[in-house]
């Protein structure tokens, strides 16, 4: 881990993996129906294949921006290891169909809460995926920060999407 984060920490000959939406670039704006002023649904998310052992993956979305430090606005592990997505609007639910588990976001809420800046210059919002070689006994509501004391020596991949938004 390097400044609390997640860091792919085992190699592999296919270790790179590369996280999109159809709904934005990276480095563009989040479109209006994925953030606190719109719809506040998570965007749809493709990645390519990840490196051989992967069993899970996990996702959050952070914004190093907020004035108060890094703010989590999603948190879900758990992701089979044949996913290869995540349509728009995952439900807020603890467990989701397909057994992926949904943390809490620093919204003190279940599943994804979209930007919701104060006004000034545009906040970025880091989508990361990380592919594990193991899936996570962990409740549903756990925190970043707690999935995180759990991940060292599990990571074989990373990818990151980011967006931006402001007001």
């Amino acid at each position: 881990m390097t400044n609390g984060e997640l860091v792919a920490d085992k190699t592999s000959k296919n270790a790179s993996m590369k996280l999109t939406s159809e709904a934005f670039s990276n480095g563009d704006v989040i479109p209006i129906q994925f953030t606190a002023d719109g719809g506040n649904f998570s965007p749809p998310l493709a990645w390519t294949q990840p490196p051989d052992g992967t069993k899970s993956f996990v996702l959050v979305c952070i914004d190093p921006d907020a004035p108060h430090g890094t703010f989590t606005h999603w948190v879900i592990f758990n992701l089979p290891g044949q996913a290869r997505e995540l349509k728009q609007g995952v439900p807020p639910k603890p467990v989701l169909l397909d057994e992926a588990v949904q943390g809490k976001n620093d919204f003190d809420e279940i599943g994804y809460g979209g930007p919701d800046p104060p006004a000034g210059k545009p906040h970025h919002y880091s989508f990361k995926l990380f592919a594990l070689d193991t899936t996570l006994d962990l409740p549903s509501g756990v925190s970043h920060s707690e999935l995180r004391a759990h991940t060292p020596g599990h990571v074989l991949a990373e990818a990151e999407l980011v967006g931006t938004y402001g007001r």
